[in-house]
């Protein structure tokens, strides 16, 4: 039986799963399985302040996430899912960087609601893309504060209102540091709580 200490040693090193070859992936999505089986908060969704917070991503298969590497020039940093669960919203924020004086910021907002208890539907509402020194990027919690004060940005800051822009989250493993998900597209997110 792999444990959590286990599954942050394997993970370690794979860069959010950029650096991960296939057998590395099987053993990763093995010991995350291991350790969803020993879940110690059975109903996810009800545990808000558990929930809550701002969440470093460890670990992704989401092809979207590691896709934003690939592209020339841009290098994937820090991933971020900040979630404010009395509001019942969420936020990913991933940096970017490339050139100097070209770090960036890809966000994008939504609203979720439980379907079950460990199943959230997430709603996609805004998104922004922007430079770090042009929209004043210090923090996940201080981008959020200026989003919620509908600050408007020097920046690409759009409504979503596609309803293909939607999923569904299930919150697979919960404790007071780390949280597993799997999300509707078969990605596998491994997350620390800042």
């Amino acid at each position: 039986m792999i444990g959590k200490s286990a599954l942050l040693e394997v993970i370690a090193g794979k860069n959010r799963g950029l650096l991960a070859n296939d057998a590395q992936k099987q053993g990763i999505l093995s010991a995350i399985a291991q350790l969803e089986d020993r879940n110690p908060t059975p109903r996810p969704i009800e545990a808000l302040s558990l929930l809550d917070g701002d969440w470093r991503l460890l670990y992704t298969t989401s092809r979207g996430i590691l896709g934003i590497d690939r592209f020339p020039l841009i290098n994937l940093g820090q991933v971020y899912q900040c979630i404010r669960a009395p509001e019942a919203k969420l936020y990913n924020i991933a940096e970017v960087s490339g050139l100097p004086f070209l770090e960036g910021i890809v966000s994008v907002g939504a609203r979720f609601r439980p379907l079950s208890e460990r199943r959230v539907d997430v709603k996609f509402e805004r998104s922004l893309i922007g430079l770090q020194r042009l929209i004043n990027y210090q923090s996940p919690s201080h981008l959020i504060q200026q989003l919620e004060s509908d600050q408007k940005f020097a920046a690409i800051d759009f409504s979503i209102e596609n309803r293909d822009q939607q999923g569904w989250l299930d919150i697979t493993y919960l404790d007071e540091d780390l949280r597993i998900g799997r999300g509707n597209e078969g990605s596998v997110f491994v997350l620390t709580k800042e």
